[in-house]
């Protein structure tokens, strides 16, 4: 009986170390796996980001689908232009003399690839909506639309996904805990986004943390 509750009591001791590391590595475990996968996932936002932009800079709105951001990235070109100032004299009807307008002349100088200019010889562009490292294949959400600030009709997009689809493994109590923060130094909020619908804004909700990894 007694070599029975020693064994009993052993077992408890080691159940209790556990639970006691446990509480105290688990939290350090979650944090370098999530700051890992965050880092692939910002790589992946700002992908997405640049080739809106591009894609706004050609056609004067964002993509509301993968397909045609990648479309326009494999396709699309930049239009280089120089901007240059002239002047000559015209007749003034009202003043009936010769008067010297200035205008400014934009010359079109050439054309370049935007894939070329974005990703070089890299592909990464034709898979930028897949999460990384998810466990269903799961696809970042993107939706563009137009909003109307102080008057004026602005162009807007977002991509984002859930905390949840890239920290699928993790416990579930900590998980619930990340998508509580509500710090300068944290991803506030359930999900990992970039620009807004809401907002005219590009901009990644995003420490500088994951800018500095990705560089």
């Amino acid at each position: 009986m007694k070599t029975i509750i020693q064994i009993v009591l052993w077992i408890a001791c080691i159940g209790l170390g556990y639970a006691i590391y446990q509480s105290v590595n688990g939290p350090i475990e979650f944090k370098k796996v999530k700051q890992e996968r965050f880092a692939k996932v910002v790589s992946k936002l700002k992908d997405i980001k640049n080739s809106q932009e591009a894609y706004k800079t050609v056609t004067g709105k964002y993509a509301n689908d993968f397909k045609g951001l990648i479309d326009f990235v494999e396709r699309g070109k930049y239009t280089i232009t120089q901007q240059r100032d002239s002047s000559f004299m015209q007749f003034d009807e009202t003043y009936q003399i010769d008067v010297l307008k200035e205008v400014k002349i934009i010359d079109t100088l050439g054309f370049v690839s935007v894939k070329d200019s974005l990703f070089k010889k890299d592909d990464r562009y034709k898979t930028m909506m897949n999460v990384p490292g998810a466990a269903n294949g799961e696809k970042f959400t993107m939706k563009s639309s137009v909003i109307e600030k102080s008057g004026y009709k602005a162009p807007v997009f977002e991509a984002k996904v859930e905390k949840s689809v890239v920290l699928y493994d993790q416990p579930k109590t900590l998980l619930e805990r990340e998508n509580s923060h509500a710090s300068v130094e944290e991803v506030n909020g359930s999900t990992i986004k970039v620009g807004s619908l809401d907002e005219v804004s590009t901009s990644g909700n995003w420490p500088p943390i994951y800018d500095k990894k990705n560089e």
